[in-house]
């Protein structure tokens, strides 16, 4: 219940879209008591050994864009990859085996000296099955990663075993990851983190809520759903090339919707430069979220203009329209 729409915007992100603080607080803990576990897994019982200097976090929990129901988060595991040696071609990357790392030897390929990413995910999945207090919990692989769901929260852990590359002939490094076939693929997600961060700083953090809202508003079954990473890139490089940002999250909001109505037809290149184009969705998708876009711009341009009339009560009943009952009702 609010009696202004700037108390209501507040308590919406508060109570409906942002994660709740101390759920946050406990999955960083519990995510960090994770990762000790997996440390000691190195180098025991034919386990690859570690690099964990290499170890990051990533994906929308570590770049804080993370909306409520708090459902994955996701950790890079580094190993070692002990004299090792890596080849791209034909669209995909093979990492073959030194003789003198017997442990990278035993999730080779059969008869071969090349990494197979399904069974170094495997021997995660084994290693955790192991850990007394993950006996109870559901640990299973999916292509990328051992996804490890314990009974006690709501989310699950995607654990994604990665190699750190040397210095390329441009001087770049990059990780390498399970593409989902048994060989590896490139990726960096330190890009995507201190892109998120340097953003959100060059507009006193007003970014992260606006990437939140969005969002939000981008999962009510009113119109086809953009992947979340498609729709944070395409909201960041609008940000980045903003000259200045609105204080209020509803003139910020409005301008994101007016934005995406043209910037969803067009192509999102991936920050990282390693996948392209990531905007795959269909010209049906797109002009159905450009459709809506529109739709719900007009409302908060009315929402707007009948806030500064001085009517909250009727502006928020048209932001109520807009985001559903779950945005406060006046008071």
């Amino acid at each position: 219940m609010a009696s202004t729409v700037n108390t209501a915007f507040s308590e919406f992100l508060k109570n409906t879209v942002n994660l709740d603080p101390n759920q946050t607080n406990n999955a960083r803990s519990s995510r960090n008591w994770l990762v000790t576990q997996i440390h000691g897994f190195s180098g025991n019982d034919g386990f690859p050994y570690l690099y964990n200097e290499k170890d990051i976090f990533y994906g929308s929990f570590a770049r804080k864009t993370k909306i409520r129901e708090l459902d994955d988060i996701d950790i890079m595991i580094a190993l070692s990859a002990q004299g090792g040696v890596y080849y791209e071609t034909s669209g995909k990357i093979e990492i073959v085996v030194d003789d003198r790392a017997p442990n990278l030897l035993t999730v080779c390929h059969d008869y071969t000296k090349t990494i197979n990413s399904r069974k170094v995910i495997n021997k995660f999945i084994n290693k955790l099955n192991s850990v007394s207090q993950y006996e109870k919990a559901g640990i299973s692989r999916n292509a990328e990663a051992a996804t490890l769901k314990l009974k006690t929260y709501t989310w699950n852990f995607d654990i994604v075993p990665c190699f750190f590359t040397q210095p390329e002939w441009d001087g770049r490094t990059y990780y390498l990851i399970p593409d989902g076939v048994g060989n590896w693929k490139k990726t960096d997600p330190r890009i995507d983190n201190a892109r998120t961060t340097e953003i959100n700083q060059l507009h006193s953090g007003k970014v992260l809520n606006a990437i939140r809202i969005m969002k939000y508003w981008n999962k009510r079954p009113t119109m086809p759903t953009m992947p979340s990473y498609l729709l944070e890139c395409l909201f960041l490089t609008y940000f980045n090339n903003l000259t200045s940002c609105p204080d209020y999250i509803d003139f910020v909001f409005k301008d994101m919707l007016e934005y995406l109505t043209r910037a969803v037809f067009c192509s999102v290149q991936d920050p990282k430069n390693i996948q392209g184009d990531l905007n795959i969705l269909t010209f049906e998708q797109m002009r159905r979220i450009s459709d809506k876009a529109k739709s719900d711009y007009n409302k908060a341009v009315q929402a707007i203009s009948i806030e500064l009339s001085g009517d909250h009560k009727g502006s928020i009943g048209k932001w109520r329209e807009i985001f559903g009952e779950a945005f406060p009702q006046y008071t």
